[in-house]
């Protein structure tokens, strides 16, 4: 997250907002927000429905489920739903009048459009 905060005048000069969408809660949201030192917008869907409207959302599968709790993490906790469920990681830059400019949906949670891959795709608009 910290990358994009360093992008944020960039973005900025741009004429462009950033604004992250968590499944966490808004406390889970605001305590990572003040632990990071972030100016941006970290939004909560605790429920997934800005997810499920982008067809991003999924059910946690068993196998992953049990290594999580192996590890002590209980997501209807973190998120308060009483499903196992997540996003996707996606990227959306999307225009004035509301339109999709750009889109980018990765499974592997790991990888992420970078901030200047965003800058550039900012810069088509």
């Amino acid at each position: 997250m910290q990358a994009y905060q360093e992008a944020l005048p960039e973005v900025h000069d741009l004429g462009a907002e950033l604004i992250a969408i968590s499944p966490q809660t808004p406390d889970h949201s605001l305590s990572q927000q003040e632990k990071e030192n972030l100016s941006f917008k970290l939004l909560s869907d605790t429920k997934g429905e800005i997810a499920e409207k982008y067809n991003i959302l999924f059910e946690v599968p068993t196998v992953i489920k049990e290594i999580y709790q192996g590890f002590g993490l209980d997501l209807t906790e973190y998120n308060a739903v009483d499903k196992w469920i997540l996003p996707v990681p996606g990227l959306y830059i999307i225009n004035q009048n509301g339109f999709i400019q750009f889109a980018e949906v990765e499974v592997d949670y790991t990888k992420r459009v970078g901030p200047k891959k965003i800058i550039d795709e900012l810069k088509k608009i």
